[in-house]
């Protein structure tokens, strides 16, 4: 008895561990379906935005690069066209905190969400700023971790670069 008991924990250790549970999206993977929920608590779906590229960015309000980049990212998409590319911000802040910060940037014309339903989690955020780029056939092109505002240009440039692809 004692020995199926270890059998069954040390098994269980082995594929928790397994590089498949541990798995952290990067380039070529399928984005998970769900980001989160918007103020009004309707689901954002990644299948909505098929067809465009979608930058998902995961942030806080305490997160000085994160609350650089949301007017930036604003303003590419603005240039792009929201008929090509969509910008989804996440909140991970608790969701009284999201609600507040949704009505203070209800001037920028991007999409914002909180991560309510485990999409930072199944993203692989471990810590932000975090925001992948998904190109328009709904694989990740670039995932980005942990970066500074000097890496803004460049983030911005691969966005440029996945709006050329075809």
């Amino acid at each position: 008895m004692l020995r199926s008991l270890i059998r069954v924990i040390a098994f269980g250790c082995v594929v928790l561990l397994s590089p498949a549970a541990m798995a952290i999206l990067g380039e070529g993977d399928k984005p998970p379906a769900v980001l989160g929920r918007d103020v009004e608590n309707a689901v954002v779906e990644t299948k909505a935005y098929e067809g465009k590229v979608l930058m998902v960015t995961f942030w806080a309000s305490w997160c000085g690069p994160c609350m650089a980049e949301l007017p930036r990212l604003e303003a590419i998409q603005k240039v792009a066209g929201k008929d090509h590319l969509q910008v989804v911000a996440v909140n991970i802040e608790d969701k009284e905190r999201f609600r507040r910060l949704a009505r203070a940037l209800q001037s920028l014309n991007i999409r914002v969400a909180h991560d309510s339903m485990d999409g930072g989690k199944n993203f692989g955020v471990k810590g932000i700023p975090h925001c992948a780029i998904i190109g328009r056939d709904g694989k990740i092109m670039k995932v980005h971790r942990g970066y500074s505002e000097d890496s803004l240009d460049s983030i911005i440039a691969e966005v440029n670069q996945a709006l050329q692809a075809k």
